[in-house]
Formats: structure tokens, C-alpha cells, sequence
């Protein structure tokens, strides 16, 4: 998720369990990928007017533990521009920041989200909506 206005700031998230990391969540039934990625969008921040950046899509998996168990997670990240700079946290956040490029990748917690953060920028700017 990105905001354009003088520069590009990528919406960062700032977890309970303390880390910063994109939105993200669980595909729910009957829902395709690109509707969990709205309706994540909309439940975690509170943010409805975004477009999809076509042509940018990344997967990342990773483990984690929860409870005593190991969880395997896969996860897909698209790239969306909003105009919406206000966000609304929901009760699995304890806040968030838009942050240009280089104070985002020194502000998120995991080498995975640094490295789809590295592919969005440089994608933007592939395709001249950059810098």
C-alpha cells in the first residue's frame, strides 16, 4: 500500500507482538486473493478507495510459532495506491506509519517484507509512477 503525494510513502504496520510488517491476513471462504487483500485493507486500517497496481504480485512463506505449535504460512502481497492517508486500527495493531522508501526498510522487522518492500519500489519505478 502506498500514498502518493510530494513523495511515495508505504503504509507500514506496527503489530502487538511488537514487530512493523504490512497488512496482511487469512483468505476466508469463497473469497478470491485480491478480495481478502480489500477486505484485510479495509478491516485492518480502515481504508477503502485503493487500486490495485496491476501486474505486481509477490509470494513470501515463512513458520511461526503460536501456542506451542509451528504454523507454516504463505502469504501474497500486491501493490495498491490509496489516497487515503487516515488510518483506523483495528484490535490487531497498536499503530501504524506511512514512511518513504528508505525509513520504511529500516523501520520493518523481517528480511522477507524488506525484500517485497525492494520489489514494489523498484516495480514503481520500472514503471515510471516513480522516481
Amino acid at each position: 500500500m502506498f500514498l502518493k503525494n510530494a513523495e511515495v510513502n508505504y503504509l507500514l504496520m506496527h503489530y502487538e507482538a511488537g514487530h512493523w510488517d504490512f497488512v496482511k491476513g487469512n483468505v476466508e471462504s469463497g473469497e478470491s486473493e485480491r478480495d481478502t487483500v480489500v477486505r484485510e485493507l479495509r478491516e485492518e486500517t480502515g481504508i477503502v478507495d485503493a487500486r490495485f497496481i496491476e501486474g505486481f504480485r509477490q509470494n513470501i512463506d515463512y513458520f511461526y510459532k503460536r501456542q506451542g505449535a509451528t504454523i507454516y504460512k504463505e502469504v501474497v502481497f500486491f501493490l495498491m495506491e490509496t489516497h487515503t492517508a487516515k488510518v483506523e486500527l483495528s484490535y490487531e495493531h497498536i499503530g501504524s506509519d506511512w514512511l518513504p522508501y528508505q525509513r520504511a526498510m529500516e523501520k520493518l522487522t523481517f528480511k522477507n517484507a524488506k525484500d517485497v518492500l525492494t520489489k514494489a519500489n523498484e516495480f514503481l519505478k520500472t514503471k515510471g509512477l516513480i522516481k
